[in-house]
């Protein structure tokens, strides 16, 4: 959680002018890398050199399922700094909540697990927060008085589904079938490969949809030095590439055990104290919006930690059924 907190106030603080000066997607290339050194370091250390090539070979059908989520969490990595360029990381954190009611629909579907009537009204609830935050936002940012554009529907409506509001829905959607798609993975498809072989699976496959993007946006001007130089030279850009790199080695260690629900939840956790952290670093008020927000999200939070759905995985509900069958044996 402090991890989450940190890349969005971080990253906040790297602009300049309401812009970045540096590359944001050479910073989540380089995020990659970083990620697969982890990795591969952690991996070595597990199992030693001689078995990673023959695993990766073994496996290679698990490392090509792997650029679906590599493809999604790319867009959601440079998503994340085109947001956070127009909001302030409290707005950015609830909006992203939304993603709880799509992973929700997701989670059942995928791994046929069915919500009970009261999480998916936490989930409801929850987006009800989201929804008043962004009510809150584009009452704010707008010049026009706040009980003119409400008076005016069609003003205010045209007003909160801006661009900014698709770019966040857009990654949104990536987090959540990346999320889902990676858990899937490694509980069940990948289930018999070791974690942080998955992991490397992961970031090459990352690696590759990376350069993809760096190539699309113009190579000659894109891999120079002068360019990779904004982003090595800059201590605040270092920070944050190490710190998304920890966040991505850990989620996946996360999601091993828990849930993509439960992980969402655990974000949202993380609001109040970005509220508090902006507002003394950036002076970024706390309005009544934000307020009331938080305490309906929090409220959804509660209910849901009340009964959290729990996803095992294959070898475990294996390990289950077999401890199961002995029980029953031995009476």
């Amino acid at each position: 959680m402090v991890l989450f907190i940190n890349q969005g106030i971080l990253v906040t603080a790297s602009k300049q002018g309401g812009g970045y000066a540096y590359n944001t997607t050479i910073a989540v290339f380089l995020t990659e890398c970083v990620k697969i050194i982890a990795a591969l370091a952690m991996y070595i250390k597990d199992t030693g050199v001689s078995q990673l090539i023959p695993e990766a070979k073994k496996h290679i059908k698990v490392c090509l399922l792997y650029f679906v989520p590599a493809g999604l969490y790319t867009a959601y990595n440079n998503l994340s700094f085109v947001n956070l360029q127009h909001f302030d990381p409290t707005t950015y954190f609830l909006l992203l909540q939304f993603r709880v009611v799509v992973t929700g629909i997701i989670f059942q579907v995928l791994f046929k697990k069915k919500l009970s009537q009261m999480q998916w009204i936490s989930l409801i609830i929850l987006t009800a927060g989201c929804i008043l935050k962004e009510v809150g936002h584009t009452l704010s940012s707008s010049s026009t008085p706040a009980a003119e554009q409400v008076g005016s529907g069609s003003s205010f409506l045209s007003s909160m589904l801006n661009v900014h509001l698709l770019f966040i829905m857009i990654q949104v959607f990536s987090s959540c079938f990346a999320g889902v798609y990676n858990e899937y993975l490694l509980k069940d498809t990948g289930a018999e490969v070791h974690v942080m072989l998955q992991n490397i699976f992961m970031y090459v496959d990352s690696i590759i949809c990376g350069l993809l993007v760096l190539f699309y946006q113009n190579p000659s001007q894109v891999f120079t030095v002068q360019e990779f130089s904004k982003v090595i030279a800059n201590p605040r850009v270092i920070i944050i590439v190490l710190n998304n790199a920890a966040i991505g080695v850990t989620t996946s260690l996360f999601l091993r055990s828990l849930n993509s629900i439960l992980k969402t939840f655990a974000s949202a956790l993380e609001l109040m104290f970005t509220a508090v952290l902006c507002w003394f670093i950036f002076g970024i008020a706390i309005d009544v919006y934000t307020v009331v927000a938080i305490v309906v999200v929090s409220a959804a939070t509660f209910l849901y930690a009340r009964n959290p759905v729990v996803n095992q995985g294959k070898l475990a509900a294996e390990a289950s059924a077999d401890s199961t069958l002995t029980s029953v044996t031995a009476k």
